[in-house]
């Protein structure tokens, strides 16, 4: 399966901007946090049987305040960072009018230009997935033409194809029954995987932060890079449910 990580250059106000609002994060926090998830998850998938394709977004596809600079550079030296500068990591840009669009077109290419058996959609925000569920969906694929994986607010942070679907609007929220009830118009069978949480949400951001909590307390270490910065934010979760800095 190739594994397809849609990625923006991690620029404040650009990423996670959202949580500068919702959480106790500042912009700049933001962009950290944002790069750590970026790290954990092309591990994730280094991990895995899949193959890592960084599909980024460039100047034509950022909003125009957000055009200059080199967005691949920046792309390019986030992952290499992270994984080494031997590791196998395709770079594609983005092409399209929107996100919707962007994804659908890798993915309609890969499946039918370049003859891909699967591919597989995976948000940057995942930073709790590993190699259990990418290897699981490659798998499912084989069963199932669609496999989507839920996360919070009725969005995906996962979707994997053996057959493109009708990707119109498919990442507006909720995604999750949007491309459900696509894939079933086109008489596309549907598998899901494990439900994970995505940073790009406060109420995401906790359930995460509650997860990285949950895995130390029962010495399951992972998503090395998200857990350091979150400890060295001070992030937690309070008794009340709310993300607090200590």
């Amino acid at each position: 399966m190739i594994v397809v990580v849609p990625i923006d250059p991690p620029r404040e106000g650009l990423v996670l901007s959202s949580l500068a609002d919702g959480s106790p994060l500042t912009e700049a926090e933001a962009a950290s946090l944002y790069e750590a998830a970026v790290a954990d998850v092309c591990w994730a998938v280094a991990r895995s049987g899949g193959d890592l394709l960084l599909n980024y977004r460039d100047a034509e596809t950022l909003p125009a305040d957000e055009a200059d600079g080199d967005p691949e550079a920046e792309v390019r030296a986030l992952a290499l960072d992270a994984l080494g500068e031997d590791a196998a990591i395709r770079f594609e840009r983005q092409v399209g009018s929107n996100r919707a669009a962007r994804i659908g077109n890798t993915v309609t290419h890969l499946l039918e230009q370049e003859g891909a058996q699967s591919v597989g959609v995976l948000e940057p925000t995942v930073p709790l997935v590993n190699r259990t569920e990418i290897d699981g969906a490659a798998m499912s694929l084989r069963r199932h033409e669609v496999i989507l994986g839920p996360s919070d607010e009725g969005r995906v942070y996962f979707a994997g194809f053996a057959e493109p679907i009708d990707f119109t609007d498919a990442y507006a929220t909720p995604s999750l029954s949007t491309m459900s009830r696509r894939a079933s118009e086109g008489g596309l069978g549907v598998g899901f995987a494990p439900m994970l949480p995505t940073v790009s949400t406060p109420a995401g951001l906790r359930s995460t932060v509650a997860g990285l909590e949950a895995r130390r307390a029962a010495d399951r270490p992972g998503a090395e890079a998200t857990t350091a910065l979150v400890d060295e934010l001070g992030l937690t979760v309070g008794d009340d449910g709310a993300l607090e800095r200590e």
